[in-house]
């Protein structure tokens, strides 16, 4: 996650308190996620930011066995835990240690990229860096979801919508980082969950 101030490392604690705010309701927020980011079977997805790895995983069960995902994260300790829990789920993720302002993947690889409650931890330059080399990775027709924290004064409330007291995005530069990065905006807004917003963008096929 670029710069060592945005990194997490206590994975363990993260995972409870994620379980906490999200009112035991987590594996239908990753549901709700991978929809926004229309994932289908068979697709390529990378996660951006991982974490601990639960958004890939559910990934990995949505597109299948002829689909693959691979999650990168700053923290090494996140990462640690992601392989943990993809082993004991039986699902086959591959995980890794990277900056997501230099993605360690070739071009146009991937059919989705997500990346949630991720950007906010970035400074500005390292935000449109991250975001243009998503752009890079990803093929023509592939799709960028982004979800983060919204300003306070949106008009969501509960335990999510209070989760960070820095770090919060307003919704039109959200679309500008994406639309900036050469990327086409297809849809936007609130996701319905707490304060968090999603921007989906798409590459654009050849001429």
């Amino acid at each position: 996650m670029g710069d060592r101030r945005g990194v997490v490392t206590w994975a363990k604690r993260y995972d409870l308190l994620i379980g906490i705010l999200t009112l035991g309701r987590e594996g239908a927020l990753r549901e709700k996620m991978l929809n926004l980011g229309e994932v289908t079977p068979g697709e390529s997805v990378l996660d951006v930011g991982c974490g601990t790895g639960t958004l890939a995983i559910a990934a990995k069960r949505r597109v299948g066995a002829n689909g693959s995902v691979r999650g990168i994260d700053a923290s090494p300790q996140m990462i640690a835990r992601a392989q943990q829990k993809a082993e004991l789920a039986k699902v086959e993720v591959v995980f890794e240690t990277a900056r997501a302002e230099t993605l360690p993947f070739s071009d146009a690889q991937f059919d989705v990229v997500l990346t949630t409650v991720m950007l906010h931890h970035l400074r500005r330059a390292a935000r449109e860096q991250c975001v243009r080399e998503i752009r890079r990775v990803l093929r023509p027709g592939g799709r960028l979801l982004v979800v983060d924290f919204g300003v306070k004064g949106s008009g969501h409330r509960g335990p999510l919508a209070h989760f960070h007291k820095h770090g919060r995005v307003k919704l039109d530069d959200l679309v500008s980082l994406v639309a900036d990065a050469g990327l086409d905006v297809t849809d936007s807004g609130h996701t319905g969950v707490g304060s968090l917003l999603f921007v989906l963008g798409k590459k654009a096929l050849p001429a």
